[in-house]
């Protein structure tokens, strides 16, 4: 049985929520990033692309729907959202074969 990944986030910014105890948020451009890995899901170095980690925020939070930490987040990474899950109006299903040739 496959193991479901959990993503957390890395983003070009940050900003503090001081209604919920000055927690660290993302804001701008966000990426899927494996924690432990130097890189994002589409293979930007963290640390050459500047962008901030964020451990403790999972991947699905960054979506406007969820209601979590995607006040300020303008962009999702679309290779990042293709590899962690993409949900919305511009998601499209998973590609499946219909008619496999003999």
């Amino acid at each position: 049985m496959a193991r479901v990944k959990q993503y957390a986030v890395a983003a070009s910014g940050q900003w503090t929520d001081e209604e919920e105890g000055r927690r660290r948020l993302p804001s701008g451009e966000v990426h899927a990033w494996e924690p432990g890995l130097n890189q994002t899901v589409c293979g930007l170095s963290l640390s050459r692309s500047r962008l901030v980690r964020f451990p403790h925020v999972t991947w699905p939070d960054t979506f406007p729907e969820s209601g979590g930490a995607a006040d300020r987040v303008r962009r999702q990474c679309p290779r990042c959202a293709s590899v962690a899950g993409r949900r919305g109006q511009d998601a499209r299903p998973r590609w499946q074969r219909t008619n496999p040739r003999p």
